[in-house]
């Protein structure tokens, strides 16, 4: 599909999106996109910062923006941001794109993000904030995804190239 990206790289907190999506971009020789980053660079501020100072509102409308946007980049691995394509308007984009769900488990999350609360929405008794969340994401998630990889237990390198293969097949 020309204007559009390679791949759309989606998942809850702790998954490793941002981290599979450069590696992918380097062995594909394409270039990354974090829409997280579109919108801290955008709106000159942390996410974190967005969501104290402005309100989650206000963050998903600048997310939604810069998704938009990014979705018309030719090429890229695009990786979004967990709550992304709960955004009405995003999830009806997503569907005409090849999206890779990279899906985790409470326990491995866990253990990636250790629940510092250093993310917006799991500040609140992060474990249960993280599951609660992903209930209510996990039917979009698996909508969307034209691809998934399970990334439980396994190493960056291990995800990577599973995903490489199932791009591959899919392709």
């Amino acid at each position: 599909m020309s204007g559009a990206p390679f791949v759309v790289v989606i998942g809850p907190p702790g998954v490793g999106k941002s981290t599979v999506a450069a590696q992918l971009a380097e062995r594909l020789g394409r270039r990354y996109v974090d829409s997280d980053a579109l919108v801290e660079e955008r709106e000159g501020r942390s996410i974190s910062d967005l969501f104290v100072d402005e309100g989650e509102d206000y963050f998903r409308a600048a997310e939604q923006r810069a998704v938009l946007d990014a979705l018309t980049e030719d090429g890229t691995v695009l990786a979004l941001g967990g709550g992304a394509p709960m955004i009405p308007a995003l999830t009806e984009a997503l569907r005409a794109h090849r999206v890779l769900f990279l899906d985790i488990g409470i326990a491995d999350a866990a253990k990636r993000i250790g629940f510092d609360k250093s993310r917006p929405l799991l500040s609140v008794n992060p474990r249960q904030s993280w599951i609660k969340t992903m209930e209510a994401r996990r039917p979009t998630y698996e909508a969307l995804a034209t691809h998934r990889v399970d990334t439980a237990g396994r190493d960056v390198e291990t995800v990577v190239a599973q995903a490489l293969t199932v791009l591959e097949e899919g392709a």
